[in-house]
């Protein structure tokens, strides 16, 4: 999909630095795929204790021994 946005040269240029690409396309591609991991881990990070899956540590122990 064609964008046109209008994002500081100053960014852009940090953006290819540390992205070691040669492209903005790349550079701006690899930059939003990053974003969204991070997102997707920090959601993922906030389920960590509010998820009750019914079994408990020794019931997991249990199960280990019976394999």
């Amino acid at each position: 999909m064609r964008t046109l946005i209008d994002i500081q040269d100053e960014l852009i240029k940090d953006l290819l630095k540390e992205t070691g690409v040669k492209t903005k396309k790349e550079a701006i591609t690899i930059a939003i795929k990053n974003y969204l991991n991070q997102k997707r881990r920090e959601r993922l990070a906030s389920l960590i204790g509010n998820y009750e899956f019914g079994y408990n540590l020794e019931d997991l122990e249990e199960m280990r021994k019976d394999d």
